[in-house]
């Protein structure tokens, strides 16, 4: 379906968001695309989005305190997920979006990038980052 309006929460500079952004714009949708880091998370605001998937797929598997081992999200149950995830975005799986087709994190194949008619190639992956470890612009100063 064409010209759905997405609200698309990033962070910015990140090049894999930038190419699902991308995408979403050639298939037609309206973005209104905000900073997941500065938006004011809650608890409640921000449950809606995980949906029924496993706590540990909330979590952003790049990000610096998951990758140090310094919070490993199997540990965690859901009220302690979340209160992690509104002390820290940059823990948030991304890109968060919220359409008439209800609400995602993660670019992957799921309802609602099959109602704004993506389609995944076998073996396509545009969730990952596009430069692990090489790229500045998907870590904040300080967090390399």
């Amino acid at each position: 379906m064409s010209g759905t309006p997405v609200l698309f929460y990033e962070k910015p500079g990140c090049v894999s968001n930038d190419r699902q952004k991308a995408l979403l714009q050639e298939k037609g949708h309206f973005l209104e695309v905000r900073d997941l880091l500065s938006e004011p998370w809650t608890p409640e605001s921000l449950r809606p989005f995980f949906g029924e998937r496993p706590i540990n797929e909330w979590f952003n598997p790049t990000a610096p305190r998951i990758k140090s081992g310094e919070l490993v999200p199997t540990r965690l149950d859901e009220a302690t997920a979340l209160a992690r995830m509104v002390e820290d975005p940059l823990l948030i799986r991304r890109p968060l979006m919220d359409t008439v087709a209800g609400f995602s994190c993660g670019f992957e194949p799921g309802p609602v990038l099959d109602y704004l008619g993506v389609a995944f190639e076998p073996g396509q992956d545009l969730q990952s980052c596009s430069k692990p470890g090489s790229n500045q612009r998907c870590e904040p100063p300080g967090d390399a």
